[in-house]
This record gives structure tokens, C-alpha cells and sequence, in this order.
């Protein structure tokens, strides 16, 4: 088994040996983390590309704009249009896939346009153990993987990531607000902007790691069960209720399970 060191040894050598890359930069800690490296490689001959739409909260993108501003990397942002695709609004299972074969299929136009060579995503070896359909989409169109190729994991990334001084290092896992409605429920503009406000409203209360789940007039928190105690909290669950009242939830619920990481895709056979 490779250690650490190693692992980052051999990123530094696959990326070493591209003449160009476009990195599609998330802002989250993965994405940071091969943009960082990339950048002290390629350096002019690396381009970030970050992507806004109503599935994306504004928050990430406002992040991933300081970030790569702080980094001194060349980055663009571009308006994907899943949400004018009828299969992808329609939320089922394979939605992921027809994102990403949108998404990547821009990036590499992008890429071409500006003479790069190579797109990267910042996909991790864990990442493969979920059910994710944007993986295959990235293999189909050949978006190399950096960090899949290297061995490195979640818990790798991060520790590297602390030692290179990234403030990403801690920062909670982030996914597309799609992922908060039940497969099956058309996505709208409307829903996923209700989830937005409502998980705003948590981050604003300091619960860091959460997901509000979308059922309709129901509203589901997810928080780690070392938060219950707190956003079970009179004055907290007071403040939660009215204000995702406000934005139009009936009920708010707690999950006793806590905040589970792709928990949307339970019942989906890969």
C-alpha cells in the first residue's frame, strides 16, 4: 500500500506530464486541492472553469471565486444548462448523468477553444463507492481523474490539503441541490431555491455539515447527531420553523438518523 507521500508523489507526476489542463473547480475540497497542485505545475497553462445554474448554491460559487482570486488562477465562470433539459428536470435516477454529459461536453469545447489538451474533475477514490452516474459520463468523454489515478481517498485529500495550508481542508462535503429531492419529483427552480434559503438558514445558526431533503410541504433536516442537542434547542428550533416557514415549508422534521451522505440514493439499484 502506497503512503501518503507516495500518493502525492504520483499526482505530481501525472500532472507533470500534461502540457495544459482545465480543471472543472468546484470550490469544494477535492477540486481545491488538484487545483492547487495543477496551479504550482502548469501554472499559465492551467484554466479553472466553475459552473452556476439554479442546481449550484450561490454560496459555493461566491467561494470558488475568492478562492481561485486567491490562488492566482485564471478562472471562468459558465451558466450550465442542465435545467433546460427535459430528462434532467424529470429527476430520475440517471439524472447525474445527463448533468455531467451537458457539463463536461462545454468543457471540452472550452478546452479546445483555449488550445488545452486535458479536463479534469477532482473525483476521489471514495467517490467510486457510491452511486454516482456522473462518473460515467466523465469516463465515456475521457475526463481524466487525478486523484482516482494517484489512490487518493476523502481522508488523503484532506490531510494534504491541511499540510498545504488550503482552507478547504475541513470543509464539509457539497453536493448539487438536486440531490436534495426524492427521485421521481420534477426539479424546479422554485423547489431547489426552497432548499437553498432553508440550508442558508442552518449555516447562519452554525450547523456547518446538514441537508434539508425536500418532500413537498415537508421539510427534512440533517444534521450529525452531535448537533441534535443543540438544534433541538427551543430558541433554535423556534427560529428554524418560522423562518423555513417563511419559505414556504409546513413541516419541519428532524431526521434521528442524522445527516447521511447520499442518502437520497438508497433504494437505487446499481
Amino acid at each position: 500500500m502506497k503512503t501518503l507521500n507516495e500518493k502525492k508523489a504520483e499526482l505530481i507526476s501525472r500532472l507533470s506530464g500534461l502540457d495544459s489542463l482545465l480543471v472543472a473547480f468546484s470550490g469544494g475540497v477535492d477540486s481545491t486541492f488538484l487545483l492547487a497542485v495543477a496551479h504550482k505545475i502548469l501554472g499559465s497553462r492551467l484554466i479553472a472553469v466553475t459552473a452556476y445554474s439554479p442546481v449550484h448554491p450561490v454560496r459555493e460559487q461566491n467561494a470558488a471565486c475568492q478562492l481561485a482570486q486567491r490562488m492566482g488562477v485564471n478562472h471562468t465562470l459558465i451558466r450550465s444548462e442542465e435545467m433546460a433539459d427535459p430528462g434532467f428536470v424529470s429527476n430520475l435516477p440517471d439524472r447525474c448523468y445527463r448533468c455531467k454529459i451537458q457539463l463536461f461536453g462545454h468543457l471540452l469545447k472550452m478546452a479546445a477553444d483555449n488550445g488545452i489538451r486535458h479536463v479534469a474533475h477532482g473525483v476521489n477514490l471514495d467517490d467510486l463507492k457510491d452511486y454516482r452516474p456522473g462518473l460515467k459520463a466523465a469516463e465515456e468523454l475521457q475526463i481524466k481523474a487525478p486523484l482516482v489515478d494517484a489512490g487518493l481517498s476523502k481522508a488523503d485529500i484532506r490531510e494534504l490539503s491541511r499540510e498545504m495550508g488550503l482552507t478547504t481542508w475541513d470543509k464539509p462535503a457539497m453536493a448539487c441541490l438536486a440531490s436534495r429531492i426524492p427521485y421521481g419529483t420534477p426539479l424546479t427552480v422554485e423547489n431547489l431555491g426552497m432548499v437553498e434559503q432553508a440550508e442558508q438558514v442552518l449555516h447562519d445558526l452554525g450547523f456547518r455539515s446538514c441537508r434539508v431533503r425536500h418532500h413537498g410541504s415537508l421539510a427534512r433536516l440533517e444534521v450529525p447527531p452531535a448537533d441534535f442537542s443543540e438544534i433541538v434547542r427551543r430558541d433554535v428550533a423556534v427560529e428554524i420553523v418560522s423562518r423555513l416557514r417563511g419559505i414556504g415549508f409546513i413541516r419541519i422534521a428532524l431526521d434521528l438518523e442524522g445527516y447521511i451522505q447520499g442518502s437520497m440514493n438508497r433504494g437505487i439499484s446499481t
